[in-house]
């Protein structure tokens, strides 16, 4: 999966060598709303969006979104928005689910604001022939798809210079300065490991889940520099 997560990244590597952004901090973003800051200002800004309060749960919001009438729950670590939860409201039949999943993967491999490991359309796709509930139920089966959204900012710039910074211990200024051409391969591996981190910090991920014998999609904006990382064991 890295393997595979680097090799991408070296592409678009390549394809980025003239855009000029900020790719530090450019967090995971829902309806244009970074996944950050506090859980009673994300509630503001998705009611801004025309989502409501639940009548069960004040924190729990509802609105429609991507067509689909959907709950959405926010996740805090250390008091700062690290996930939004999207749930349908809805329950399907497994027909009618597949056919949700497989049209979901195939609207994010269209979208240029993600990229996947995936290598063809049909990754993630679930045959019309396959028996989700008894993958699901007897050999536990998880159909799930994840992206990574595009960062909405990269300094190609600045990149270099992390690049640079990460060789130094290994390399003198001269050197970096007229790398040979094992050394530009150093550099671009380097630099697709230290782009894969930031990428892989703007997770969105989608899957089945199943209440009852019925079925429903559960999607996950994820924002992992907000995500608990083990400082408070």
């Amino acid at each position: 999966m890295v393997e595979k997560l680097k090799k991408i990244v070296l592409v678009f590597m390549l394809q980025i060598l003239s855009i000029s952004l900020y790719a530090q901090k450019s967090v995971t973003q829902f309806l244009g709303i970074p996944v950050d800051g506090s859980k009673p200002e994300m509630i503001q800004k998705l009611k801004s969006k025309g989502f409501t309060s639940s009548p069960v749960d004040k924190d729990i919001l509802v609105g429609e979104f991507n067509g689909k009438n959907v709950f959405v729950n926010i996740v805090t670590n250390n008091n700062k928005v690290c996930r939004i939860v999207l749930n349908d409201v809805n329950t399907s039949n497994e027909s009618d689910i597949k056919i949700r999943f497989n049209y979901l993967v195939l609207q994010f491999k269209k979208n240029k604001k993600y990229f996947t490991l995936a290598q063809s359309d049909q990754d993630y796709i679930i045959p019309d022939d396959e028996d989700i509930s008894y993958e699901m139920s007897v050999k536990k089966k998880r159909y799930e798809a994840d992206f990574y959204q595009m960062p909405t900012e990269l300094d190609t710039v600045s990149i270099r210079e992390k690049v640079k910074s990460i060789l130094a211990s290994k390399y003198t200024e001269e050197q970096l300065s007229n790398p040979t051409e094992e050394l530009k391969k150093e550099m671009i591996t380097t630099g697709a490991t230290y782009l894969l981190d930031i990428f892989s910090k703007n997770s969105v991920w989608f899957m089945i889940s199943e209440l009852y014998g019925k079925y429903y999609i559960s999607m996950f904006y994820d924002n992992e520099y907000n995500r608990a990382n083990g400082d408070d064991l």
